[in-house]
């Protein structure tokens, strides 16, 4: 018998970037994804959300991935219903991902939640929070990537 999987028509746009494992790498990272966001038209919410887990994402790449030498990767893929699409109401999805040198060091969900007078811990909360999906993979040869996923529903007059 055979089956038929119809597909939706689909618009993929894609950024990535290279950067220092420094503080000011991270503040570039941030920078340029805060701009390819507003490119992209991403409803504020939506690009609030993304802006949060980005810099925690690339803070802890700098924090607990660094290897001299070595820099970060911050990779945005956002898909969204095509123009013309039939029905505009259906979701689009932003997934980011920071992939660093540092594949044997994976991030852990804390346990429990931090003191308010801790300096540290709340890094994957928030990332968690933010987030509708987030997990860790491995980045051959040694290197791990952080990804999160954020769902977007489309504004009125999109697409």
């Amino acid at each position: 018998m055979d089956s038929v999987t119809s597909q939706l028509p689909v618009t993929v746009r894609m950024f990535h970037q290279l950067f220092p494992a420094t503080r000011l790498g991270v503040r570039r990272a941030r920078l340029l994804a805060d701009g390819q966001l507003a490119h992209w038209g991403l409803a504020q919410d939506t690009a609030e959300r993304a802006r949060q887990i980005i810099a925690e994402l690339a803070a802890n790449a700098v924090q607990h991935g660094r290897l001299p030498g070595r820099d970060f990767r911050l990779a945005l893929g956002y898909a969204a219903p095509a123009p013309g699409a039939r029905s505009t109401a259906l979701p689009g999805e932003l997934r980011i991902e920071v992939t660093d040198a540092r594949g044997e060091r994976h991030p852990d969900f804390p346990s429990s939640t931090p003191t308010p007078d801790a300096e540290s811990g709340r890094g994957l909360l928030l990332v968690a929070t933010f987030a509708d999906r987030w997990g860790v993979e491995a980045y051959p040869p040694s290197g791990k990537t952080v990804w999160a996923e954020v769902d977007v529903q489309p504004a009125p007059g999109d697409f």
